[in-house]
């Protein structure tokens, strides 16, 4: 029992499990799944498509925060791929055309890869702290963006472009096998390569890494350029899920929940070793929060405020502080107990 207790994941998932069964004892249905048309509905499944822009950015921040870095600018990276997929598809004599989406996604994805390059480029290359190279393309990603729409929100209508972040395949939406596929290739690269090792060494101690033969810029460039890719990705679900391309609204402050989920995970803001299974769970407690606080009618204002609240009590319950004297005051109550079990005994003898 002691070693689960110690176990990395337990706390994340404990929170996830205690704010799922919040959920079910306030809203029996809840928990219910329905199926029409074969095809299931819910509000657990709906948390499961909700959640896949957020699982895609959250990914990409666990390699870069790894590598001891941060990504602020990965909202704005979703701005600009939904931008372009969106400007190509609009433009397009057949908008509803599978090739036409095809190509506007492909080039959508290739623009936020070089921008997770150009990234990786000032921090790698250039040394340039993350937080600052990264605060550039977040604060001129977004012009750009409108730059592309001409500062109007584009707006289309194309079955396929839409399938992507409201369409089934098999029983489940399609966006979240979309999410699952990239845990899958994070999760096997970082995992069952040495690439994972070597990012942990390098946000570790990137000094004596590089000493060591590693090379650490080369592991930090991959992980932006990583970053990006994922953060466009998720641009494109986000422009599929309202079939259009909002510059100010793409990804909003998605960055601060990135790291927010990261953190809920267990994964250290110092770099070094990361959970990608944490991070997963993570992210579907940021989403089970959100989902909860709306369903509790909680108004738009005040929602920051209670979430904010909640992910308070959720770090604190992970805290080894908090551990350590939990375990000394339950200790000390404990030994108060026996002493006062033994002093009774003595007397009624």
């Amino acid at each position: 029992m002691t070693k689960i207790l110690k176990h990395r994941l337990f706390w994340p998932a404990a929170a996830l499990v205690s704010l799922l069964a919040v959920n079910i004892i306030a809203n029996q249905s809840f928990a219910r799944i329905t199926m029409r048309d074969g095809q299931l509905y819910g509000a657990l499944i709906d948390i499961l498509r909700q959640s896949a822009p957020l699982m895609l950015v959250a990914l990409g921040m666990t390699l870069v925060i790894a590598t001891r870095g941060i990504d602020l600018s990965v909202g704005a990276i979703m701005a600009v791929s939904g931008a372009v997929a969106l400007t190509i598809i609009d433009s397009s004599p057949s908008p509803g055309s599978l090739g036409t989406v095809a190509v506007a996604v492909v080039v959508a994805l290739l623009v936020s890869l070089v921008l997770g390059a150009w990234n990786g480029f000032l921090v790698s290359v250039l040394g340039i702290q993350p937080i600052i190279a990264t605060l550039v393309l977040m604060l001129a990603g977004r012009g750009v963006a409108l730059l592309i729409t001409g500062g109007a929100i584009t707006t289309v209508n194309s079955a396929p472009l839409k399938f992507i972040a409201s369409g089934y395949l098999f029983i489940l939406p399609f966006a979240f096998f979309i999410s699952v596929a990239a845990i899958a290739t994070v999760g096997l690269l970082e995992r069952r390569t040495a690439l994972g090792v070597l990012t942990e060494a390098v946000g570790i101690n990137p000094e004596a890494s590089r000493l060591a033969g590693v090379r650490a810029r080369g592991i930090k460039w991959s992980a932006y350029v990583a970053s990006g890719l994922l953060a466009g990705i998720a641009g494109v679900i986000y422009a599929s899920n309202i079939s259009a391309a909002d510059a100010n609204a793409a990804g909003f402050l998605i960055e601060l929940y990135a790291i927010l989920a990261v953190v809920l995970g267990g994964t250290s803001l110092m770099g070094g070793k990361f959970s990608i299974a944490g991070t997963v769970i993570g992210v579907l407690t940021v989403q089970t929060l959100g989902s909860t606080i709306l369903f509790f009618g909680v108004p738009s204002a005040q929602s920051p405020v209670v979430f904010a609240a909640v992910v308070i009590l959720v770090v604190l319950l992970q805290s080894d502080l908090v551990h350590r004297t939990a375990k000394r005051v339950w200790s000390q109550v404990r030994a108060e107990f026996t002493s006062s079990n033994q002093q009774d005994t003595e007397v009624a003898s």
